[in-house]
């Protein structure tokens, strides 16, 4: 039987994190990525989830809260803050499906992207599950750094591309005061 805990839902645009053991964060992704830290030392971790890779040319502002770059360095930077440290944190990069037909895969892109950041950054990545062609319900544990995930049917498939496809909002997240993937 699992432990009740405090879930808190990171949409598309945020990041949060935490040192409480008994918070489970939790998103819906389509195509979009989100990446799971955490320093087992410290224990301290997050996620973020974000909808296009790279920066896109942004200086600032809520646009840049849809793009990897903006999102992968407030996660570093809030466990950093947190006590943190570099060296000790690990990875776990979950979503990117294809979840609209015909179109320009943006999901392997955004998995590439946070691959390549986190490799650029000297993080070490633990586990991933990207691409295919459906979207996610995952849970993250994130002091303990489990991750658990739930493939979408159809319709809750097109329920969160709509959501991936909605105007984020335009004001900055604010950061929230074993080691494998497990599906249910």
């Amino acid at each position: 039987m699992e432990a009740r805990g405090k879930r808190v839902h990171v949409i598309q645009g945020e990041y949060q994190v935490t040192t409480d053991p008994d918070v489970v964060l939790s998103t819906i992704l389509g195509s979009c990525v989100a990446a799971c830290l955490r320093d087992p030392v410290a224990g301290v971790g997050g996620m973020n989830h974000f909808l296009l890779p790279g920066d896109g040319g942004q200086s600032g502002g809520g646009e840049s809260a849809r793009y990897g770059v903006h999102l992968m360095e407030l996660l570093i930077n809030g466990l950093l803050k947190k006590g943190a440290s570099r060296d000790r944190i690990e990875a776990k990069i979950i979503g990117g499906g294809k979840t609209i037909p015909g179109l320009s895969n943006v999901g392997e892109k955004n998995a590439i992207f946070a691959k390549s950041f986190l490799e650029d950054e000297g993080i070490m990545i633990v586990g991933t599950n990207v691409g295919g062609d459906h979207g996610r319900k995952l849970e993250y544990w994130p002091v303990s750094g489990r991750a658990r995930q739930c493939i979408l049917n159809g319709n809750e498939a097109e329920r969160a591309v709509a959501r991936e496809r909605k105007p984020i909002p335009k004001a900055a997240p604010a950061a929230a005061p074993k080691d494998d993937i497990e599906f249910f």
